[in-house]
């Protein structure tokens, strides 16, 4: 009975590791199919490099929204811009993105993704090369509404394109891409800003750069097929083909085409009315994205973007130089929070990082709010960088028969109480500031500045001002960025079109 027994034991352990190397060999042969997957499903050097392409529109949006940041400190003085006129001047970028948002859906299906891009790159071109020679008021207006429209052109085709052309099981992560560009283009801007700082007329220098980089764009895209859906759509099934075939690295594309033709059928089904209806949970989709759209917008991270060296020089750091080496922290830490959040979405989840990013954006934002209590901004002076007086002395034909004691009772007399009553309705502290600004100036001393220079704000003030906006913006980078926001948008055209709109408008 042993030695039967020691028999059919020995016979059972053979078997069993017979098995576990056929199990150990089926999960080798599983493990190199994974590691040829990518390359098989067609993510390959092709399609990577037009993503790369098409994503430096991400590139330069974010360069033009973090470049007025700087150039404003300088265009201010050099055109003696009053408050309003700055605040119009950064508005006419948001003018124009607001019209290429109402039309930017009908181009992008009319004319294509790729030309759309094209025509993008071009009239970014176009609206910095209307800035650099002239000096106006006017033009400068018309060059930023051209360029707002570029940026938000570019940021629907771009977005669109990429995901078209991407593999499914890669599609989030070449996305995203585009989204790690922007925040690089806004550290860039920032990095230009302090650059030029020093620098006579600087600012077109940074208008500038951008010219090189969006003709190159616009040439290398037109040698980029277009999207495959878009030739789907336009019933060139054979173009389709081919452009899947040279993207997959494949010899046969048509299960994938025959993908892209179901899915457009079933985005037929929709129209614009379902997005307020419950049709497959549409309602509450597009309310749970525009929901986030508009908490992007009402936290001031915009504002941010916009008026961060201007800002920052209101809370102590007081030369131009200083407060835009400032802003460039802002652009590190939203490249350095940005990557991670990019990356660990998937794991983490959006809802995850959206709940911890929020809180921090709550404390790091009451922390702010409680450190500036304590030091006093004079809010008419914020927005201006030199005194009246060389303001008038800037202005070209306006020394004629005036001098220099005739100069300082003309400004002395400027300030009437009509231009200052908005200090006196404010409060008695802002009210005495103003008179003290009146009685600097009619001894002919710059008042501009004036409790920056007297050094009453403390250092350790300045700083933990400066600390708490970083972490505000890293908490806004992790909690309400753009790839939390596209991780719940709805992936129908008509959505993604009311999504871009309502973001317009807000």
């Amino acid at each position: 009975m042993v030695p039967g027994q020691s028999t059919e034991d020995l016979g059972q352990q053979n078997q069993t590791m017979r098995a576990g190397e056929d199990e150990e060999s089926s999960r080798g042969s599983r493990r190199r199919h994974l590691r040829k997957l990518p390359a098989a499903a067609g993510c390959g050097t092709f399609t990577f490099l037009s993503s790369a392409v098409a994503a430096i529109s991400g590139l330069l949006m974010g360069y033009e929204l973090g470049l007025i940041s700087g150039a404003l400190l300088q265009m201010s003085s050099i055109l003696a811009l009053s408050c309003k006129e700055q605040e119009i001047v950064v508005s006419s970028l948001l003018f124009g993105a607001l019209f290429a948002s109402l039309t930017g859906g009908f181009l992008i299906d009319r004319f294509g993704r790729r030309l759309a891009i094209i025509i993008a790159s071009s009239l970014l071109v176009l609206g910095s090369l209307i800035l650099l020679p002239y000096e106006s008021y006017g033009i400068f207006i018309v060059g930023r509404t051209a360029i707002g429209i570029s940026i938000s052109l570019s940021s629907i085709a771009t977005c669109v394109y990429i995901a078209e052309i991407a593999p499914q099981h890669r599609r989030g992560l070449l996305v995203s891409l585009n989204e790690l560009m922007i925040v690089i283009g806004i550290l860039f801007a920032y990095i230009s800003n302090y650059a030029f700082a020093h620098v006579s007329h600087g600012w077109k220098y940074m208008f500038g750069l951008v010219i090189p980089l969006g003709a190159l764009q616009a040439i290398a895209m037109y040698f980029l097929p277009p999207s495959p859906r878009f030739l789907v759509m336009k019933n060139n099934d054979e173009a389709a083909k081919k452009v899947l075939e040279r993207l997959r690295e494949t010899s046969d594309a048509t299960k994938e085409l025959t993908v892209i033709k179901s899915s457009l059928k079933d985005e037929h089904q929709y129209s614009f009315l379902d997005l307020f209806r419950s049709k497959n949970n549409m309602r509450a989709r597009m309310l749970v994205g525009l929901t986030l759209v508009f908490f992007v917008q009402t936290t001031g991270q915009p504002n941010i973007l916009f008026y961060a060296s201007t800002v920052l020089k209101s809370v102590g750091f007081q030369s131009n130089e200083a407060a835009s080496l400032a802003s460039t922290g802002v652009g590190v830490v939203k490249v350095v929070s940005t990557v991670p959040a990019t990356v660990f979405v998937d794991q983490v989840g959006s809802k995850t990082f959206l709940c911890i990013g929020s809180s921090v954006m709550a404390v790091s934002l009451v922390t702010m709010g409680l450190v500036n209590r304590n030091i006093y901004v004079n809010f008419t002076n914020v927005c201006r960088s030199q005194s009246p007086e060389d303001f008038f002395l800037q202005r070209p034909g306006n020394l004629t028969g005036v001098t220099n004691g005739s100069l300082k009772d003309l400004f002395a007399s400027m300030a009437s109480p009509e231009r200052l009553s908005f200090d006196v309705q404010r409060s008695p502290d802002v009210a005495r500031t103003g008179e003290l600004n009146r009685t600097a100036l009619a001894g002919g001393k710059s008042t501009t500045g004036s409790y920056m220079e007297s050094g009453e704000v403390p250092v350790v003030l300045k700083w933990l001002s400066l600390a708490s906006l970083l972490v505000y913006v890293a908490a806004f980078s992790i909690g309400l960025g753009p790839r939390t926001i596209s991780s719940v948008k709805p992936v129908h055209c008509q959505v993604s079109l009311a999504y871009h709109l309502v973001q317009a408008f807000i």
